[in-house]
């Protein structure tokens, strides 16, 4: 049965909060798992629903995983039963998971063989798989799609390394297939390629466990082939989409928040756009304070029209905190358009803040502009469903800030990427009952 939160708006935030392990960096080290039988140890897990469920997945494929705490956790790959990849468990499990489809650069690298169901995850418009397996193709391996069990396989009895040059720089494609080219033989280039913080995290590991990679940071990754991998301890940064999620939070219910530990130097673009939303803040060795302000200002273009806040690959700003935006700007003074230029269906959650009070058009299915309030008037308490991890999190945020108490469905997708939300807001103030 799903979850329900019922959060009784109006309570100013304050105090201070840490940010989890990045999930997005999470999927992938876990995935790295597979390339050695030696152990691996992994630092800062967040401890959240995708996290934990691709962990059990490990397990299931016979992967020895033991916990020494919630955060931290042992792996050893010794004994993979590829056997399982057949059964419908496994295409049970995986299917459920977007971002388990990073265990198949891992597998094709060690085992030079992979299967995997249609990956499920967020409903948030197409996310195509062609870049994934072009590119495992372009190293030597056989793919094939079984249209009627909606299930792909990639083949190769030895992976070759080659230059490619990526038809968009995807996250999960960079890191499954720089995952597949660590142990090919020969040299792979990688160009276009994703050079998120993830994508840096994942490089430093696979380097400590012998990989040998350089242009790490960059579009150009160049991966010399190793015929192994060895142990490693790994530690994740924290959630920039978190620390992103929280000042949001600060500014909308007028709250006086410190976040401890913030990563400040890996957040990219992130807090001079928070900048131009008129939001103050003081960084302060690596903790972020947001102090408390009545009132903030959107910035216009020099040319005085109106700011555009758009999403792109980094260092350009992530998509995953353009809802959190969105909603911070329904209580700003001045006009904001957000472009989301990833996924179709990212900004149709914004039918929920019209029924709140706020004043926005959804003019395509990419494009929102949004008319602040300046606080002349208050979001209105509704009830709502959370249809995807960042949406979910943007309406907890109007929720927070409402005049009233709003109930807000299937929860569980936000616990997809938050640990504990509940009790951590309410550790600084927030009024919240889960159902």
């Amino acid at each position: 049965m799903s979850e329900t939160f019922r959060v009784e708006g109006g309570h100013r935030l304050c105090g201070e909060i840490e940010p989890q392990g990045a999930k997005n960096e999470a999927l992938q080290v876990l995935c790295a798992t597979l390339l050695t039988p030696e152990e691996v140890v992994i630092d800062n897990i967040p401890d959240i629903l995708d996290v934990n469920n691709l962990i059990d997945l490990l397990g299931c494929m016979g992967v020895r995983v033991w916990r020494e705490g919630r955060h931290k956790c042992h792996f050893e790959a010794k004994d993979v039963n590829l056997e399982y990849l057949q059964t419908d468990d496994f295409k049970k499990r995986a299917a459920s998971l977007r971002g388990s489809i990073m265990i198949m650069g891992p597998l094709l690298a060690r085992f030079k063989k992979a299967f995997f169901p249609k990956p499920g995850g967020d409903k948030i418009g197409r996310r195509r798989l062609d870049t994934h397996f072009y590119s495992f193709s372009k190293l030597g391996a056989k793919f094939d799609f079984d249209a009627a069990q909606y299930y792909y396989s990639v083949e190769a009895p030895d992976l070759q390394g080659a230059y490619m040059l990526l038809d968009e720089a995807s996250v999960t494609g960079t890191a499954n297939i720089l995952m597949a080219a660590v142990m090919a033989r020969g040299t792979t280039t990688i160009y276009n390629a994703a050079c998120e913080p993830y994508l840096q995290q994942l490089c430093k590991m696979l380097v400590n466990m012998g990989a040998k990679i350089d242009g790490i940071g960059s579009n150009l990754l160049t991966i010399h082939g190793v015929d192994g991998l060895h142990s490693c301890h790994h530690r994740i940064w924290p959630d920039m989409i978190e620390v992103g999620s929280f000042i949001g939070m600060a500014a909308m219910t007028q709250g006086d928040i410190r976040i401890k530990n913030a990563g400040v130097q890996h957040l990219g673009i992130t807090p001079l756009i928070f900048s131009r939303m008129g939001i103050h803040f003081d960084i302060e060795d690596d903790d972020i304070h947001i102090p408390s302000q009545d009132h903030y200002e959107i910035d216009s273009f020099i040319d005085g029209s109106i700011m555009t806040i758009a999403d792109a690959p980094w260092p350009g700003l992530t998509p995953d905190l353009l809802s959190v935006f969105l909603v911070v700007a329904t209580q700003a003074k001045g006009c904001v358009l957000i472009h989301q230029k990833m996924f179709e269906s990212r900004l149709f959650f914004v039918d929920k803040l019209i029924d709140m009070g706020a004043k926005i058009i959804l003019c395509d299915p990419h494009r929102a502009t949004v008319i602040g309030h300046d606080r002349q008037t208050q979001l209105r308490a509704t009830t709502m469903t959370s249809p995807d991890i960042r949406a979910g999190v943007a309406l907890l945020i109007a929720a927070l800030s409402a005049n009233g108490t709003s109930t807000i469905h299937n929860v569980g997708q936000i616990d997809r990427g938050y640990q504990y939300i509940d009790k951590r807001l309410s550790d600084l103030g927030a009024v919240i009952t889960r159902l």
